[in-house]
């Protein structure tokens, strides 16, 4: 397992989460044809990392790109979209692609975005090597975003978490919680979080959806996620964090009412979207965290923490 692209907390800093010294990761032209490069997935791969990217072109067509890292910092990223094969005679075109995750679940990778498939729905795909990606069927009807993995079975069944929407700028959105027996059945639908009230967290109070691939501790399933706010200068996201029962995991621990990281940085107010701190992946290597996460839907960043900070901090969160 290769080293994860983790930096100390800076001297002075009483943040639970930090911004990483080298962002933005990846820049908006990292590639010839791109406008934007951001809300991008990476996972371990080999001896070093392996990512799905969302690279809008220069048109501001929205597809997925594969990508390489040895230190999960510099990339080496496709020129071209990923190419899907069939799988069992799965559609494979669709509108558009954006906004991956993916998780390794029992040594293959699954990769969610939101596939544009008669409106918004959430594509489902695999990959053993990250050059030949197969495409399965949606795994939800349209409208729908944030299809997110857990990174293991539960209770024998796959779980993935969503956002029920529109066909547009969804000006709502809870967060569901669907199993599968085989990829392909969805069902068992549960509720995890809805937005909360504008009095209690207003950075929250508009939507909220699934960020990273959840990461399985000692106390239960910890969830980067990002809850948004209508301002009057339009919607505002931030990162927030959930804690999931082990077995049973619509079932909430803990929630974040203050938000972990919200747009500050330059990068993070200033681009093509405004106002957007949004968490795709998590990098874990004991107690340290290396978060992911899509900058003014422009650049890819990287935020770090302890994991045993946010679950106390977690602890904390109060209504």
């Amino acid at each position: 397992m290769p080293q994860i692209p983790w930096q100390p907390r800076p001297e002075g800093c009483k943040d639970i989460v930090w911004r990483d010294t080298r962002n933005p990761i990846i820049g908006r032209y990292d590639i010839p044809s791109s406008n934007s490069i951001f809300n991008s997935a990476v996972v371990p791969f080999k001896d070093g990392y392996a990512g799905v990217f969302r690279c809008d072109n220069r048109r501001v067509q929205m597809n997925i790109f594969a990508g390489f890292s040895k230190d999960g910092v510099k990339w080496d990223i496709a020129h071209e979209p990923i190419r899907f094969v069939s799988h069992d005679g799965a559609p494979t075109w669709s509108d558009y692609k954006y906004d991956p995750r993916v998780a390794c679940i029992d040594g293959r990778y699954w990769i969610t975005w939101c596939n544009g498939y008669h409106g918004p729905t959430i594509g489902l795909g695999y990959t053993d090597d990250f050059q030949t990606f197969y495409q399965c069927e949606n795994a939800l009807l349209p409208f729908c975003r944030n299809g997110v993995l857990f990174p293991q079975k539960i209770n024998g069944q796959y779980a993935l978490l969503s956002r029920p929407s529109d066909n547009g700028h969804t000006p709502f959105g809870d967060i569901f919680l669907s199993f599968s027996p085989d990829m392909e059945y969805w069902g068992h639908h549960r509720h995890v979080i809805s937005p909360t009230p504008f009095e209690i967290s207003a950075w929250q109070c508009t939507k909220v959806g699934a960020g990273s691939v959840p990461i399985l501790t000692e106390r239960g399933w910890l969830v980067f996620y990002h809850g948004v706010i209508t301002t009057c200068n339009g919607y505002r996201y931030a990162m927030g964090a959930l804690l999931l029962d082990r077995d049973e995991p619509w079932r909430v621990l803990r929630r974040s009412y203050d938000y972990l990281l919200g747009p500050a940085a330059p990068y993070e107010l200033m681009g093509d979207v405004q106002n957007v701190v949004f968490p795709c992946a998590a990098l874990t290597e004991g107690d340290k965290v290396s978060i992911y996460y899509g900058a003014a839907d422009t650049c890819v960043c990287l935020a770090h923490g302890r994991i045993s900070e946010i679950l106390a901090w977690l602890d904390g969160q109060e209504t």
